[in-house]
């Protein structure tokens, strides 16, 4: 991965500090819906493939 160079006269600081137990739960539960949301995707496109294949051998 390439280094994010700063535009001028913006300065990009971070804040290391430990997320709280409501951030960690949040952050939790939108990676959960987002894995979800990504495996339904993933199904339909594969139950569409297999649907297709279906049909031209037929």
């Amino acid at each position: 991965m390439g280094l994010i160079k700063e535009p001028l006269h913006v300065d990009f600081e971070v804040d290391p500090r430990p997320l709280t137990e409501t951030e960690r739960k949040l952050i939790s539960a939108f990676i959960k819906a987002d894995k979800a949301k990504r495996k339904k995707r993933v199904d339909q496109i594969k139950g569409s493939q297999k649907r297709q294949s279906r049909i031209k051998a037929a």
